[in-house]
């Protein structure tokens, strides 16, 4: 299937200089302000309905800035599915308003709760910090789930892009127990590598070749680490006993092949994998709502698929309960 025609007039805008993309300002800097501008251009003009609040947790250098989401109408006792959510960006911008629309989104289809984090950034702060606050986020919504509305028991993992890569290596370490699912949107998963999406799609489909050099500089790691599975997921030898795992990859990115191959892997492995690849997109297009319309329907079907994987009987729950 070629390229969507509404992914090729925005890459087009992207080339014409009426819109920002990934790459299109020189610098982290100049990256942070295109992603919030594209963000704000992007912003459906329905946007989805979801009760929202502006949290702080603690983090290990500090608090920790998250936002939690919930469906219209669920009352605040009722113990739903949770999902904790981390933003793309490269590990280097991003925060939780350039995420918001799919968090909404993802609560609204699913009926779940969704606490998004802003994790620290590099270069100001180099790897693992990002990891170090996604597992502070994990410890603190364990421990805390039933006070912020969410069933201990089917708690999710996910992200998009990079986010997703933080994700896929916090089930790794922390997620064989008590983690019921984990969702991967066009996920960063191996930065040492290379396949033949990342070579097709280098240039052209808005993540190109030299946004991902830029991040990966400012990560400050050696080649070696690079290759360490707690940078590159794909990497990681022991896939079993991972949690359910609900994969989406885009046809037109760059990092379609690596998710491809981790989705393969998991299934060898013995994991429950939901693969999609969606024919004529690209890279993060579940963010691109106003430009973008199929992305809504995506984002629709994905919360849909991760409430039903987070059914009290397949996630090993208990049926709906309510907070003390």
């Amino acid at each position: 299937m070629p390229l969507d025609p509404h992914a090729r007039r925005f890459l087009d805008l992207i080339a014409m200089g009426s819109a920002m993309g990934a790459g299109g300002e020189a610098g982290i800097e100049g990256k942070r302000r295109a992603l919030a501008n594209l963000s704000r251009l992007c912003r459906p003009r329905n946007l989805p309905e979801a009760l929202t609040r502006d949290l702080d947790l603690p983090g290990p250098a500090g608090p920790l800035p998250a936002r939690l989401y919930g469906p219209v109408g669920a009352e605040a006792q009722t113990l739903l599915p949770g999902l904790l959510f981390f933003h793309g960006g490269g590990l280097t911008a991003g925060d939780l308003d350039t995420h918001d629309t799919i968090c909404r989104a993802l609560a609204a289809s699913g009926g779940l709760r969704v606490l998004s984090i802003a994790y620290r950034l590099a270069p100001e702060h180099p790897f693992p910090a990002a990891l170090e606050d996604a597992a502070a986020a994990l410890a603190h919504l364990r421990a805390e789930a039933a006070g912020l509305g969410i069933d201990p028991a089917r708690i999710a993992l996910g992200g998009e892009s990079a986010g997703a890569g933080l994700a896929a290596r916090l089930c790794q370490e922390r997620g064989r127990e008590g983690i019921a699912a984990q969702l991967l949107l066009c996920p960063v998963l191996d930065l040492a590598g290379t396949t033949p999406s990342r070579q097709d799609f280098a240039k052209g489909h808005y993540l190109d070749a030299g946004t991902v050099a830029r991040d990966i500089a400012a990560l400050g790691l050696t080649e070696a680490e690079l290759a360490d599975p707690r940078v590159s997921p794909l990497r990681e030898p022991d896939l079993a006993g991972l949690p359910p795992t609900i994969l989406h990859t885009a046809a037109f990115d760059m990092m379609r092949d690596e998710g491809a191959a981790y989705a393969g892997r998991l299934a060898e492995a013995g994991v429950p994998v939901r693969h999609t690849c969606h024919p004529g997109m690209i890279h993060a297009f579940y963010a691109l709502g106003a430009l973008v319309p199929a992305s809504a329907a995506a984002l629709a079907c994905i919360g849909a698929e991760l409430a039903d994987l987070l059914q009290p009987q397949a996630a090993g729950g208990s049926p709906e309960r309510h907070a003390a």
